[in-house]
């Protein structure tokens, strides 16, 4: 199985580091052969890219709001928007700037090229101030950072482990 781990964000927007940050601790991780971690800043265009090669699996790491404690590190099913159910006008809204894309916007150019992987997880920290600039993140986005090395390391584990062999009855 080959996965990939994307950690998106924006290290000038506080919080908004957190993906960029997780990446970059899990570049050290001992993954074994078919596991790939990238940092692919803002530009959504890049994920686009590194999809392209071909994964089954894709775990896309960033800061998120939705309105919990700050810290609190979510695990995300995203649901993907089909492109081709969407009218003209609504595709250029959504599509028109990767430069500035969501993962939500680059999970669904994925989809519509036919490169999303059959398994996409979220692995999101809620912010504390979606406004905030600067460099540095909140000590309890910070702290959320060891939380969701651990949640990836443990569902990656989980995606590689050899399905269980079921016992005669």
């Amino acid at each position: 199985m080959r996965i990939l781990i994307a950690g998106v964000g924006n290290i000038l927007r506080v919080d908004d580091a957190f993906g960029v940050e997780v990446a970059r601790r899990l570049e050290h991780e001992p993954f074994p052969e078919g596991v790939r971690v990238v940092e692919t800043g803002i530009a959504g265009i890049a994920l686009v890219q590194e999809l392209q090669d071909g994964w089954d699996a894709l775990v896309v790491v960033d800061a998120v709001d939705h309105q919990r404690a700050p810290g609190t590190v979510l695990l995300i099913e995203p649901e993907v928007v089909d492109v081709h159910a969407l009218t003209w006008a609504q595709r250029g809204d959504l599509l028109a700037d990767m430069h500035l894309a969501t993962p939500e916007r680059v999970l669904m150019l994925a989809r519509a090229m036919g490169i999303l992987p059959p398994i996409v997880l979220m692995v999101g920290c809620q912010i504390a101030d979606p406004d905030a600039v600067g460099q540095g993140m909140t000590p309890p986005v910070a702290a959320a950072v060891d939380v969701a090395v651990e949640e990836i390391r443990r569902y990656v584990a989980g995606l590689l482990a050899p399905p269980a062999t079921a016992r005669p009855a």
